[in-house]
C-alpha cells in the first residue's frame, strides 16, 4: 500500500472525526441549553434538505440533465415512508429502526419509479427531459390527491414523529458520503465524461441509457430518503406541499450553491433552507428573495458560487504546509 493512498486514508479518518466533532457540539449545545427548540428545528430542516438537494445536484451536476420533477420523488418517498412506519407500529420495532426500515422502504420505491420514468424519459434531452419529468411530478400529485391512503387530497396527518435532529443529522452524513463515494468512483467519472461529450462517451462505447438511468434513479432513492425525513418531522402532509414550486426551489438552491459541486450543494441548502425562517416577518416576499439572489449569482457567477469546486482537506492541508514556510521542490531543469 502506497504512502498517498495511507495518507488518504489516514484524511479520511480525520473528516469522519471533524464530523463527528461537529455532532458532539451541536448536541452538547441541546443537552446544556444553548440550542432551542426552534433552533433544532431549522437545523433538522436543513438536514433532509441537503440530502433532497445533493440528490438532485447528481443529475442537473453531475449528469448534465435538466430535472423539474424532483419534488414528485421526494413525494413518494414520504407517503410511502408513512404508510410503511404506520403500518409497522407497534409490531416490537425501535422508534430508530422503524425510521430506518420506513425510510429506506421510501428511498426503494421513489428508486423504481425513478427507473420507470428514466427509461423512457432520459432518451430526451434539455427542455424536452424537463417538461417530461415536469409532468411526472405533477402526475404524482395528482394521484396522491385522489388516493385515500395518503388522504385524498386533505391532510395526511398522524405521522409518528420519529426524526430527530440528531437522526436526521447522521441520515444526512450517510447520505452524503455514499454520494461523494459515487460521483469519485469509476461509475461517477463515467457519467461526467457524458456530461462532459455525450457524443463521444456514445462513440467510445459507453451505454449511455444504462449509466443515465443508473444516476436518475440513485438521485430519485436519496430524494425518496430525504422525503421519508422529512414526513417523519414534519408529521403531516399534504399533496400541494410538492407541487412545481417545490421542484423549482430545489433546483434553485443546485444552481445557486453550483452545478457539479456536493458542497455547494450543502451550503446552498443549509443558507436557502434556513433562508424562510430568517424572513418569517417578510414570508410573502421569500419567493421574491430567492429569485433576486438566483438573478445575481446567474450574472455573476453563472456555474454558482462553487461552481465545481469541492472542499478537499487534503488540498487545505497542503496550503496550509506551503504557507507555514516550508520549501517547495523545484522543477528540475531541462537537459
Amino acid at each position: 500500500m502506497t504512502k498517498r493512498r495511507l495518507a488518504s486514508y489516514g484524511l479520511n479518518l480525520v473528516g469522519a472525526a471533524l464530523l463527528y466533532a461537529l455532532f458532539t457540539l451541536a448536541f452538547a449545545c441541546n443537552a446544556f441549553g444553548k440550542s432551542t427548540t426552534y433552533i433544532q428545528g431549522i437545523c433538522t430542516t436543513a438536514c433532509y434538505t441537503i440530502i433532497m438537494v445533493t440528490s438532485l445536484n447528481l443529475v442537473v451536476g453531475f449528469m448534465g440533465e435538466f430535472s423539474m420533477g424532483h419534488a414528485g420523488f421526494v413525494s413518494v418517498g414520504a407517503y410511502v415512508s408513512a404508510i410503511v412506519s404506520g403500518a409497522l407500529a407497534g409490531h416490537g420495532l425501535s422508534d430508530l429502526a422503524l425510521l430506518l426500515v420506513a425510510i429506506l422502504a421510501g428511498g426503494l420505491a421513489a428508486g423504481l419509479m425513478g427507473v420507470a420514468v428514466g427509461i423512457p424519459a432520459l432518451r430526451l434531452r434539455g427542455d424536452y427531459l424537463a417538461i417530461v419529468t415536469m409532468a411526472f411530478a405533477e402526475i404524482i400529485r395528482v394521484c396522491f390527491c385522489n388516493f385515500s391512503i395518503t388522504g385524498g387530497g386533505k391532510t395526511m396527518s398522524g405521522i409518528l414523529k420519529l426524526a430527530t435532529f440528531d437522526r436526521a443529522f447522521w441520515i444526512m452524513a450517510v447520505c452524503v458520503t455514499i454520494m461523494f463515494l459515487f460521483v469519485r468512483s469509476r461509475f461517477g467519472r463515467t457519467v461526467q465524461a457524458i456530461r462532459e461529450d455525450y457524443i463521444a462517451a456514445a462513440a467510445s462505447g459507453i451505454n449511455v441509457t444504462y449509466y443515465k438511468v443508473l444516476t436518475f434513479a440513485i438521485s430519485a432513492f436519496f430524494a425518496g430518503i430525504g422525503g421519508g425525513v422529512y414526513a417523519h418531522y414534519m408529521t403531516a402532509m399534504i399533496p400541494t406541499n410538492f407541487n412545481f414550486n417545490y421542484s423549482a426551489e430545489l433546483l434553485s438552491e443546485v444552481i445557486i450553491g453550483g452545478t457539479g459541486s456536493l458542497t455547494g450543494s450543502i451550503i446552498g441548502a443549509a443558507f436557502l433552507s434556513s433562508l424562510p425562517e430568517l424572513m418569517r416577518d417578510f414570508s410573502t416576499y421569500r419567493m421574491l428573495a430567492y429569485s433576486v439572489v438566483l438573478v445575481l449569482v446567474m450574472l455573476f457567477r453563472p456555474g454558482g458560487i462553487f461552481g465545481r469546486w469541492e472542499f478537499s482537506l487534503t488540498r487545505l492541508l497542503e496550503g496550509v504546509l506551503n504557507k507555514s514556510g516550508k520549501p517547495k521542490a523545484k522543477a528540475a531543469k531541462g537537459a
